[in-house]
């Protein structure tokens, strides 16, 4: 006998919202200079190659820590893999031209330097995680993969639509950037539950 759980339910928080242990959020007003549509992509370069070697690390400590999780039931690279979707999200949110602010160049792996910056990702230490759910947790990921696909197509076509609200009035649409957002935080929570942050199963959720 096992002792791998089905996935758990998750709960529902404060305002109707989903309480996770893994959380994005977006501190910003909807107001964006005119012209970064047509350049922050470009500017956001250096960032990518940055995030490439970053992907390549996250990928081998999660290989890593499938078994020191399996021997010690903790994962010590919470807190990389945190800032790994930490600067995804900061970066991202600046190539698809929610901020005029440029992300920074930041590694620290505490959550105290989540607040630094508009584009926030925190996550909850897990404790003590079951030693074997690790190694099926990316199979049991596989029906968000589906719904994210979708979500990523819409997402394109909303920074299409954007792209030229931004560039006539300087100011995205309010509902478009939330779901933009909360895209965005169905992506986190995702990869964060591969990643082996948390044993919690993600909610269907944008929220």
């Amino acid at each position: 006998m096992t002792d791998i759980p089905p996935p758990p339910p998750s709960s529902a928080g404060p305002g109707g919202g989903t309480s996770y242990p893994i959380e994005l959020d977006y501190d910003r007003d909807y107001d964006v200079q005119n012209w970064r549509p047509l350049v922050n992509w470009l500017l956001a370069i250096p960032h990518w190659i940055v995030l490439y070697v970053l992907g390549i690390v996250a990928f081998v400590l999660w290989f890593i820590s499938l078994f020191v999780v399996l021997f010690t039931q903790r994962n010590p690279f919470v807190g990389f893999q945190t800032m790994y979707l930490r600067y995804y999200w900061r970066v991202s949110s600046f190539a698809g031209f929610m901020r005029d602010e440029y992300p920074p160049f930041d590694f620290a792996t505490d959550d105290v330097s989540a607040m630094r910056d508009p584009a926030v990702v925190t996550a909850e230490d897990p404790g003590d995680m079951n030693r074997f759910l690790g190694f099926v947790q990316w199979l049991l990921a596989l029906p968000h993969y589906i719904v994210l696909g979708v979500l990523e197509i819409a997402l394109f076509v909303v920074l299409v639509i954007n792209l030229f609200i931004v560039l006539f009035t300087g100011r995205w649409n309010e509902s478009m950037r939330d779901f933009c957002v909360g895209v965005a935080r169905w992506h986190t929570r995702v990869y964060g539950y591969v990643f082996l942050i948390t044993n919690r199963y993600p909610p269907f959720s944008l929220q």
